[in-house]
């Protein structure tokens, strides 16, 4: 009875963490006409401020391993590559369409542990990333047209990004770096990249735009702390497929608020990735 109350409480977590995602592409979509650079900046920011009063709350310290600094460091390059990429994708697409190809993330982890960990895949895991790979095709929609195409490939790269940096904070975890010490670490790194471009670059905004992206802030760090949470209570294999939700709530927000509706090819692609990511997910507990 007590290890189905901690699977309840996960599901809710990564539940909550899905809709958090889904409010941080919103509050960036809402913050207007700012650079991606620039968006990409003050969300880290403030993840850093909240990443570094956990810390201080906790009382476990600053303190890593210089063995551990080269993982840190592909954490921090490929998870800031996702940030801007998904930045960008959220402002030159319906926001479902970039919070699916940023969903593709759990795929690309597959084959990053596989190059740089030495984890081999099932079968069943290879034909899903590459069903995934097809179902991605769908929302991409490859074409000349550059103005369309781009910011799909742009939003594919995202994804890719973060499957890379989820592959380091795996690796680390494993080696008992602890959550909060490699969101601060990315999250000033990422600060630090960006801050050249901010300074050489800034675009004025007005106050209810830097307050969007104050709250995209806040979403985002919600979204990590909550996302944490959940597999503190219950391991990916049985909760992952939960944090789909977010490109329902995507959806529902870009309708109601922005007027988006995605066209038949990102429905298909949608139904494609979803299904593939529930067919692993009963095949993995079949597993256990």
């Amino acid at each position: 009875m007590k290890r189905i109350g901690k699977k309840q409480k996960a599901v809710a977590y990564i539940t909550a963490s899905a809709f958090c995602f889904a409010l941080m592409n919103c509050f960036v979509r809402l913050s207007g006409d700012i650079p991606t650079v620039q968006k990409s900046f003050f969300r880290n920011f403030i993840a850093a401020l909240m990443a570094f009063a956990l810390i201080m709350k906790s009382g476990t310290g600053f303190s890593y391993r210089k063995k551990d600094v080269p993982l840190l460091m592909v954490r921090s390059v490929m998870g800031t590559l996702g940030i801007l990429c998904n930045f960008y994708a959220v402002d030159h697409l319906n926001i479902s369409d970039a919070s699916m190809l940023n969903k593709l993330s759990p795929f690309f982890a597959v084959i990053f542990s596989f190059i740089f960990l030495k984890e081999k895949p099932k079968l069943i895991q290879g034909l899903g990333v590459i069903t995934a790979f097809v179902g991605s095709l769908f929302i991409i929609k490859p074409s000349m047209d550059f103005s369309a195409f781009m910011p799909a490939l742009i939003g594919f790269t995202g994804g890719m990004g973060a499957g890379a940096a989820y592959t380091a904070v795996r690796a680390l975890g494993s080696k008992g770096v602890k959550g909060p010490l490699i969101v601060l670490f990315f999250s000033v790194f990422s600060c630090v990249v960006t801050l050249p471009s901010i300074i050489f670059n800034y675009t004025p905004m007005e106050m209810w735009q830097l307050g969007f992206l104050i709250l995209a802030g806040i979403a985002a760090a919600g979204g990590q702390f909550t996302i944490t949470a959940a597999y503190s209570n219950a391991p990916a294999k049985e909760i992952s497929v939960f944090d789909y939700f977010q490109v329902v709530f995507a959806a529902a927000l870009g309708f109601f608020i922005f007027g988006q509706i995605p066209d038949v090819y990102s429905i298909i692609g949608y139904v494609i990735i979803c299904g593939t990511a529930v067919a692993a997910f009963l095949y993995n507990s079949k597993e256990q």
